[in-house]
């Protein structure tokens, strides 16, 4: 066979390939079942609403601009996704992040990020990850139920955390 020839024959070769391939009945998987008769499952319920969250970043707003203080602040869910955030202005860029992360060693650690720091120095927790070890990190506990957290940046630790308190202490 000459070369012109087995170049020609190529495709007719890789038809025939793959006409085999996909008619071959035992390769296939089973069938999922149809889509129809099976429910979706409910949404799982959020312990902190929007309704909640706006209610605590008004409140943690409120002492800040009492005492003209320029913060960045985050209120997350038990999860540690962010639900509501306010830059006040003149807060600078770098309080977001700072704030993102103390509401994120509140979820991981259930606690407050000054007392976190306290523990992180007794080697009495577990290091969270690129977690913040001074003040302004809050929980939000409904009795006691964990359901989310406030983290403020922006101004002294001492400062961010009476901020986070004003915001969370709204929810009994």
């Amino acid at each position: 066979m000459t070369r012109s020839t087995s170049v020609r024959l190529m495709p007719a070769l890789l038809l025939v390939g793959v006409i085999g391939f996909t008619a071959s009945p035992q390769a296939q998987a089973p069938a999922a079942p149809a889509a129809a008769t099976q429910k979706p499952a409910p949404p799982a319920p959020q312990a902190l609403s929007y309704e909640m969250a706006v209610q605590v970043i008004d409140a943690a707003e409120a002492e800040a601009r009492k005492n003209n203080w320029n913060v960045t602040i985050v209120v997350t869910d038990a999860a540690g996704t962010p639900v509501v955030l306010r830059r006040i202005t003149g807060a600078s860029a770098r309080s977001y992040d700072i704030a993102m992360r103390k509401a994120a060693t509140v979820v991981a650690a259930k606690m407050t990020t000054a007392e976190y720091g306290a523990k992180m120095k007794e080697k009495a927790v577990t290091e969270v990850p690129n977690g913040i070890t001074f003040a302004g990190g809050v929980p939000i506990m409904r009795g006691e139920e964990f359901i989310g957290a406030v983290g403020t940046s922006g101004v002294t630790a001492a400062q961010d955390e009476i901020i986070s308190k004003a915001g969370a202490g709204v929810i009994k």
